[in-house]
């Protein structure tokens, strides 16, 4: 009797999982859950607050009943599972991870790419995102180098489809 309660205990409770999960917000997290392993990066990064906060236009060929726009951009070394910054900062240790974490809203398909410099201009790395928004959502892009990234200025820019709508600078110390 015990061999066919604990098999049955857990099929109950794999279905209230289930169930559970089905309820709440639409599953949009595959585009904003950042890579479980963050390619190295070869030169440092810093960020600084967004320049602007202007919306982008959708790209050329976009259905023009949909667009997404750009709406907050943020550094930090942490995010929690909705990609926010926990902890936002301009300056940062060599080994620490640094985070931009992206707001945008509306609805359709964008493309959010980030390219971050070194204060020379060097590019340390550039990522691109595709977009299948239904409304607000926020993306994290990230940086790291586990060696340490040289001490200094960086940037990032955030792009949506093409056109700038953020420049975050942040330091390295």
């Amino acid at each position: 009797m015990k061999m066919t309660r604990q098999p049955l205990i857990l099929a109950a409770s794999l279905a209230a999982v289930l169930a559970l999960s089905a309820c709440g917000k639409k599953d949009d997290s595959a585009s904003q859950v950042p890579a479980a392993s963050p390619p190295a990066a070869t030169a440092p990064t810093a960020m600084s607050p967004a320049a602007s906060s202007a919306p982008a236009n959708a790209s050329p060929g976009m259905d023009a009943s949909t667009s997404v726009t750009f709406t907050s951009a943020e550094l930090g070394s942490t995010v929690d599972a909705s990609n926010k910054i926990l902890a936002s900062g301009t300056s940062f240790a060599p080994k620490d991870t640094v985070y931009a974490s992206v707001d945008t809203s509306g609805t359709g398909n964008a493309t959010l790419a980030a390219k971050w410099t070194y204060q020379d201009g060097q590019t340390v790395h550039e990522d691109s995102k595709t977009l299948n928004a239904s409304g607000p959502q926020t993306t994290a892009f990230m940086i790291s180098k586990p060696s340490g990234f040289p001490a200094g200025n960086y940037k990032v820019d955030i792009s949506l489809n093409g056109a700038q709508v953020a420049s975050k600078d942040f330091s390295v110390k």
